[in-house]
């Protein structure tokens, strides 16, 4: 059993309980700052804007830089691509040593 932690993330001045694996505090405490940075700059941004539509903002944002970071971390093109140029090498060798025989 992996040891636990509980811990407060504060988010938006709204302090959270959570009970985390120790080995991901950092981790939760970094995510926490990177969002109240962001809903920060909101504010700052749109002074006018309710704090459901900044939160929503700042959530929306970071869903779309997850999104963005998978596309380019998606390696299934170049797996394809490789399974192909595998299968077209594959086909030459078998080409080629039929030629002889």
């Amino acid at each position: 059993m992996k040891d636990k932690l509980s811990i407060n993330i504060k988010i938006d001045n709204r302090s959270y309980p959570l009970i985390i694996n120790r080995e991901d505090e950092e981790r939760y405490r970094n995510a926490a700052k990177m969002l109240n940075e962001v809903v920060f700059t909101f504010r700052r941004d749109f002074p006018d804007k309710d704090p459901q539509d900044i939160l929503a903002m700042a959530a929306f944002q970071f869903v779309y830089n997850t999104l963005q970071m998978k596309e380019k971390a998606d390696i299934s093109p170049v797996i394809n691509d490789l399974k192909n140029l595998r299968d077209d090498i594959a086909d030459f060798l078998h080409e080629k040593a039929v030629k002889r025989s």
